[in-house]
């Protein structure tokens, strides 16, 4: 039995990671460490856990095998390095950190350390990206010319966010920083390397962060790649949308799903539903499995694709703020 440590429940899905550690009857919830003594407290005794207000006492314990991060972004760079080099396998929230900078100090930690890396990335696995991403390599879409994603919700229209959750000196961001990091790691695992970068941010009802974010960025071949995202969106759909010169694909969540090619079809506007793979496990399971069994990171979810998503982040924002086209 794999002993974690949830480091933090700052982040929103830290109780999901728990229920789903203590569920997955591979691994336990071992000890609970937070910066905030009553939030952690209260957090280790909903999970039946010990609270260790020392982080470095709680990485030196032999009995702790790995850590579930989900502390504020601003803190992962010091607290994942320092997990790396007590040995423990690491799983993170996205994003890794706010600047590429920060991302090869944590890379380089880890390598060193031999321990196991894994970064939340679920929507990687769902049904709709796993297909596409096979019609990709098949060609079915000829010459790609735009993709585009779109994740976003009524956090801040609909006064349900946290107010911590606007802190940019913890989160590093708002919106794009957040829920964002789903169509830019869609982005980076359909289109690759990223050419150049632009940025618009707005916060509508003045939060100190962005609440409504557009980024655009060309890929090789020409590829124009958006992701969109929102805290001010009411019942907006999960959107993926590909065209190409051969093939469209248009995707609301994974039941809403059209696709065409001229490889395919009988005529090169008639769409159909396509038959969907089954969905990948959620990365934290995927973790645990690699951690029991020692087969490392899937690549889908190693160091390398969070800092790929870093990259992203980093330009979009330097973008923005500088009214300019970053190169990368």
């Amino acid at each position: 039995m794999l002993r974690v440590a949830m480091l933090s429940k700052w982040h929103v899905h830290a109780e999901g990671y728990a229920k789903m550690i203590r569920q997955s009857g591979k691994a336990e919830v071992a000890a609970v460490w937070d910066d905030d003594p009553v939030r952690g407290a209260r957090f280790a005794a909903s999970l039946e856990s010990p609270y260790c207000e020392d982080l470095d006492a709680l990485l030196a314990r032999d009995d702790i095998d790995a850590v579930v991060c989900c502390a504020p972004t601003t803190q992962h760079t010091d607290i994942l390095i320092r997990a790396a080099r007590a040995g423990k396998h690491i799983f993170t929230e996205k994003a890794l950190a706010p600047t590429v900078e920060e991302c090869l100090k944590i890379k380089e930690a880890i390598e060193a350390a031999g321990v196991t890396f894994v970064i939340s990335f679920p929507q990687r696995g769902r049904p709709v990206v796993q297909f596409a991403r096979r019609m990709l390599a098949e060609g079915q879409f000829g010459r790609v010319t735009l993709v585009r994603m779109r994740d976003a919700h009524s956090g801040v229209s609909g006064h349900w966010l946290p107010d911590y959750w606007f802190e940019k000196d913890d989160a590093a961001g708002g919106a794009m920083m957040d829920l964002g990091c789903h169509p830019m790691y869609l982005l980076a695992y359909l289109c690759g390397a990223p050419l150049r970068v632009s940025g618009l941010f707005t916060a509508p009802f003045g939060k100190p962060v962005d609440e409504n974010a557009v980024a655009i960025a060309e890929f090789a071949g020409g590829t124009i790649g958006v992701a969109e995202t929102s805290f001010d969106s009411y019942s907006s759909p999960q959107t993926l949308e590909i065209y190409g010169t051969d093939g469209t694909l248009i995707a609301h969540g994974d039941d809403d799903v059209r696709f065409a090619s001229r490889h395919i079809s009988s005529a090169v506007k008639d769409f159909i539903k396509p038959t969907l793979p089954a969905a990948r496990p959620q990365p934290l399971i995927q973790f645990l499995d690699a951690c029991v069994n020692g087969t490392g990171a899937p690549q889908e979810l190693n160091i390398d694709a969070a800092i790929a998503l870093t990259e992203l982040l980093e330009n979009a924002y330097l973008s923005n703020e500088t009214n300019r086209i970053v190169h990368c």
